[in-house]
């Protein structure tokens, strides 16, 4: 256990003295957000690269840590290191959408090559059959939920620090999800994450003076949903989807309207807009940093409702998380987040 706050330790302590050099280089060799759409919140240039701090930091934490490492930290070293390839690649030159899920899917195939997948999922309808094994179904539905989860934290870095303040509530809510069930991998993969992140927050709040860029939204997405296969569980091989889909719900509902909102006006479900609950939320008149902290707090309310599902049968937390989400929807349709962005000009 030492260990593993150790690790979170270091990782926090190389983010944070990281950060500046990578803003000082990132201004050095041009690789900085200038707002040209009205899209962009930010009114002035911004230096990119963020996400390779939060990854040298991962990336040393891991590596510093006792013992040997594992099949599973291994495949996820890697399938991140692709993920930050195609990342900042996208964040230089923009990539098509299916450069980026290239990246994704192979990131996602990694992860799968080196044994972290579903195989069990809890069963919601029956108390007799408590797990049902998915065989071969475990391949796509992992496949799935990675690049799903990657994407989602792609799309809510809207706002500054958004992204990686939501991720690190995200990584301290599995990190203690995985140490309550006895899962030593995931709990030292969120630690250092967590620690990673919290690095980068001073820079990367607003006014932020770093962006995360695709490459950190992107990798911080993959590896919490790494982690989400690896410890959200409720043994050794089960997959208990009631809690990361609360866990990581911000990022994964504000994806699921953004699909629907984008398939109702008839858009590509690709396109970039300003309908998401972020923007709607300014729309009501709060500033972006009262944005952020209320999206902060939602993810922490969240985050504990996903340690609550633990203690519930698989029916009863799969009851929670529906009632969670039809809650949100409704608020969410409230705010206008499925409709037309003129309509609330």
């Amino acid at each position: 256990m030492n260990n593993i706050f150790m690790v979170s330790l270091v990782a926090l302590i190389i983010s944070l003295f990281l950060t500046p050099v990578m803003i000082k280089f990132a201004y050095l060799v041009g690789a900085i957000d200038i707002p040209k759409d009205e899209r962009r919140v930010h009114k002035k240039p911004i230096a990119l690269l963020g996400g390779v701090s939060i990854y040298i930091a991962f990336l040393l934490g891991m590596i510093i840590k006792e013992g040997v490492i594992t099949t599973g930290e291994i495949g996820v070293i890697i399938g991140g290191t692709i993920i930050i390839i195609g990342g900042v690649w996208d964040d230089l030159k923009p990539l098509k959408p299916w450069g980026k899920i290239f990246f994704q899917l192979s990131a996602a195939l990694v992860l799968i090559g080196f044994n972290v997948k579903i195989n069990v999922i809890t069963n919601p309808f029956s108390g007799t059959i408590p797990y049902l094994d998915i065989g071969l179904l475990g391949i796509p539905f992992t496949i799935i939920w990675v690049v799903g989860i990657t994407n989602a934290f792609n799309f809510i870095d809207g706002l500054d620090g958004l992204s990686a303040g939501v991720g690190f509530i995200s990584s301290v809510t599995l990190l203690i999800i995985a140490i309550i069930n006895g899962r030593y991998d995931a709990a030292l993969v969120t630690a250092v994450l967590s620690g990673a992140l919290l690095g980068i927050i001073p820079y990367n709040f607003y006014p932020a003076s770093i962006f995360i860029g695709d490459a950190g939204a992107q990798f911080i997405g993959f590896i919490l949903a790494a982690a989400s296969i690896m410890g959200a569980i409720k043994s050794a091989a089960t997959f208990a989807v009631a809690i990361p889909i609360l866990a990581l719900g911000l990022p994964i509902y504000d994806t699921l309207f953004a699909i629907i909102r984008r398939k109702i006006n008839g858009r590509p479900v690709s396109e970039a807009d300003k309908g998401h609950l972020h923007h709607r939320l300014l729309d009501t008149g709060r500033s972006q940093r009262k944005v952020v902290l209320l999206l902060y707090m939602f993810s922490c309310i969240l985050g504990g409702f996903s340690i609550l599902a633990m203690s519930l049968s698989n029916r009863r937390a799969y009851f929670l998380a529906a009632c969670i989400v039809s809650f949100i929807f409704l608020i969410c349709f409230k705010l206008g987040v499925f409709e037309k962005e003129n309509k609330k000009k």
